[in-house]
């Protein structure tokens, strides 16, 4: 069936002429005579059956049609140049994949374990682009997504493959030099943790995350504290932040203990209690059902080494601070 879209020609020399607000500009760029540029914006605007332009004193101005068409049509230029990109530099072995993730675990848990995806599939090119906002595949067109979200929410979004990633386990940590502060006598039960009492923790100042704002009434509930301002202190949209503000001995914040993993080591952070909160989010691998590809499925892969290499990590550090 024959697409009804315009030749690409008249589409890139509209958009160079559109950029310019000259064909004679448009022309230079594109290697073309100024005549050529005109009669490729002739057939486009007779297949549109408008106008794109008006003439102008010193070139030519866009029409309203024509300013909604080029601010839509630009994405996908820019989009087919990148596909080209790619196809060439990879000489058809492999390719690009474009990942969204939420912010924190692309820079506290992806980001620093991509050297080892590189190693072992140079031929994959990863791009990832963050949001807090639930990602959709058609709209902004994600070949894949790591999403922490419930199984119920899994369950109900058509289309889509899950690979589990990991249980979200959420801890209270703060900076030692808080709890030193408040409990000069406190003495901690293990290198990075203490077991502070339900009347020392009701005292500490609490850091808020402003996406999930019961998130402390939800752990003091479980740990069955009573707490009247569960509620009150700084927010902060990203975990990443409420860990920069922890380090800081600005407050306790609940934070997934994986994405600390550093500041724990190095004991930046500590925990206040070793009771964590066990919510319903974990965290998935998530991409289209149809049409699945071998760079992928090379991904999918490499992501549960990585996740059974961070567990044997764990595992390891436990054995050393136990003995």
């Amino acid at each position: 069936m024959r697409r009804n879209i315009p030749s690409l020609q008249s589409l890139l020399c509209f958009e160079a002429s559109a950029r310019h607000l000259s064909y004679t500009h448009a022309a230079q760029e594109l290697f073309m005579t100024q005549s050529a540029v005109s009669r490729q914006i002739q057939q486009l605007e007779d297949f549109l059956g408008l106008s794109v332009f008006n003439r102008a004193r010193h070139g030519v101005e866009l029409t309203e049609a024509g300013k909604q068409y080029v601010k839509s049509i630009k994405p996908y230029l820019t989009g087919l140049e990148k596909c080209t990109s790619d196809v060439m530099a990879h000489k058809g072995l492999g390719g690009t994949l474009k990942i969204g993730v939420v912010p924190t675990f692309a820079t506290r848990w992806l980001l620093p374990k991509l050297n080892r995806l590189n190693e072992q599939y140079p031929e994959i090119t990863l791009h990832l682009e963050t949001s807090t906002k639930p990602f959709l595949f058609n709209d902004n067109i994600y070949d894949a997504a790591i999403f922490a979200g419930t199984e119920q929410q899994i369950q109900h979004w058509p289309g889509i493959q899950a690979h589990f990633l990991m249980n979200e386990s959420i801890v209270p940590v703060c900076s030692p030099k808080l709890i030193q502060r408040y409990f000069p006598e406190a003495k901690p039960v293990s290198n990075n943790a203490y077991q502070l009492t339900p009347e020392q923790l009701v005292q500490l100042p609490l850091l808020q995350q402003t996406t999930r704002p019961t998130i402390w009434q939800e752990w003091f509930q479980a740990q069955k504290i009573q707490h009247e301002k569960s509620y009150l202190g700084q927010r902060h949209e990203l975990f990443s932040m409420l860990a920069v503000a922890a380090t800081h001995a600005m407050g306790m914040a609940l934070i997934p203990k994986m994405l600390i993993e550093s500041e724990l080591q190095k004991n930046e952070l500590v925990l206040a209690s070793t009771q964590p909160l066990e919510g319903a989010r974990k965290y998935y691998l998530i991409h289209s059902s149809q049409d699945v590809s071998p760079m992928m499925l090379k991904f999918v892969d490499w992501m549960k080494q990585e996740l059974l290499l961070s567990q044997e990590k764990l595992s390891h550090h436990a054995f050393l601070r136990r003995h």
